[in-house]
């Protein structure tokens, strides 16, 4: 089941993807031009060339999962930054839903303290 959260890493590959690639292509990709493995657990997200498609690949224990949306009307915004691209849950939520990267405001949220000292 695709079940994608914030404790999932995300990478965006941001030169154009041929939206024809499947599965086998898209792993090469990651492979080759990423660096990275595709076995990792990583969320590669994947952007054509026009902006208005979108492909997610992720492996979940027992195969490739493949999320991919076309938008009917508007683009994709990219966020800055050459290359590939580490994104937050909430950028790749933001890009999907259509909303502005770069104005939106995190408010304050409470953390919890980081222990050092050991017992």
């Amino acid at each position: 089941m695709l079940a994608l959260t914030s404790a999932h890493h995300y990478l965006l590959r941001k030169a154009p993807t041929d939206m024809r690639k499947g599965f086998d292509s898209l792993c090469g990709l990651v492979r080759d031009e990423l660096g990275r493995d595709p076995l990792s657990g990583e969320v590669f997200v994947f952007i054509g060339s026009r902006r208005d498609r979108i492909k997610l690949l992720l492996y979940e224990s027992g195969g490739y999962v493949l999320w991919y949306k076309r938008l009917e009307r508007g683009t994709i915004e990219l966020p800055k930054g050459d290359g590939a691209v580490k994104l937050t849950w909430g950028q790749l939520v933001r890009m999907l839903e259509g909303i502005a990267l770069e104005q939106p405001r995190t408010r304050l949220r409470w953390e919890p303290a980081v222990i050092t000292a050991h017992c």
